[in-house]
């Protein structure tokens, strides 16, 4: 045999090495592309059928520090698929729960539900009965009583307590008639105010009067006296009426009571 043919017989040899290594190779890749395939079709079978039809939806709460509390209102809804979560049920069982002014559900495929929270917000607080005991209750700008929130905190003035209104026991979605509502916004555009007016006073007390009217008792702070003033509450009022007490306090220290109604100012001594 020449060198010639030597030299060509090598070279088929390593040529045909080459092929095979290459068919191999080609070989595993397409394995690898079939098996990424099936992973990709389980995948896709897991993500659009399996989970939102089997597992268990997940709840995100928002808007809310009391997510323990609020999702055990649809605890058994939380056990349903994504697939078969009523959207319209969960906001309407959530919007029923005192304390919640308005509630948003949004449902993200596969398995997720996002529920936003917006808290009634208090600007006054009372008692009520409840169960034969007497528990503090809030109360927001439009007159719906809820239970006390971690917000509120006992000597906190500047969320008034306002005793005297026409609630003996607390219901679920419980309102105050409208004409108390007016004392409530009042209310709540003082508490907006840069000046904390509402420290001042310990109690404000509704005195319910003749033909549906009532007039407020105010009690100030570390004092034993009174002030007995119109059902219009408003800034001007108060101003006014810090300044009698600065000065009735000056002069005279019996006084128990001060009757700021109709436009006059008159005390009562001991």
């Amino acid at each position: 045999m020449t060198d010639s043919s030597a030299a060509y017989l090598k070279k088929k040899t390593e040529n045909a090495k080459k092929k095979d290594i290459s068919e191999k190779r080609m070989a595993i890749i397409k394995i690898v592309v079939i098996i990424l395939c099936f992973v990709l079709a389980f995948e896709v079978v897991l993500y659009l059928f399996i989970v939102p039809c089997f597992a268990p939806v997940k709840i995100v709460f928002t808007g809310t520090h009391d997510v323990a509390n609020i999702s055990r209102f649809i605890e058994p809804m939380k056990r349903k698929p994504w697939i078969r979560f009523d959207s319209a049920e969960a906001v309407s069982i959530l919007s029923s729960i005192p304390g919640i002014e308005s509630v948003s559900l949004e449902k993200r495929f596969p398995d997720h539900v996002f529920v936003r929270i917006k808290e009634c917000t208090p600007v006054a607080m009372t008692f009520v009965l409840v169960n034969n005991r007497t528990i503090p209750v809030q109360i927001d700008v439009n007159g719906v009583l809820f239970p006390v929130t971690a917000s509120y905190s006992p000597g906190d003035y500047i969320t008034p307590l306002v005793t005297g209104l026409p609630v003996e026991r607390i219901k679920n979605g419980m309102r105050l008639p409208s004409k108390y509502c007016e004392l409530m916004a009042a209310i709540a555009d003082l508490r907006a105010l840069p000046e904390k007016y509402f420290s001042a006073f310990s109690e404000i007390h509704v005195v319910p009067k003749d033909y549906g009217n009532y007039e407020l008792v105010f009690y100030p702070v570390h004092s034993r006296l009174r002030v007995l003033t119109d059902k219009d509450l408003d800034e001007s009022m108060l101003r006014r009426m810090l300044v009698v007490l600065d000065v009735v306090n000056s002069i005279e220290s019996d006084v128990v009571e001060i009757d700021l109604r109709y436009g006059a100012i008159s005390y009562t001594t001991r």
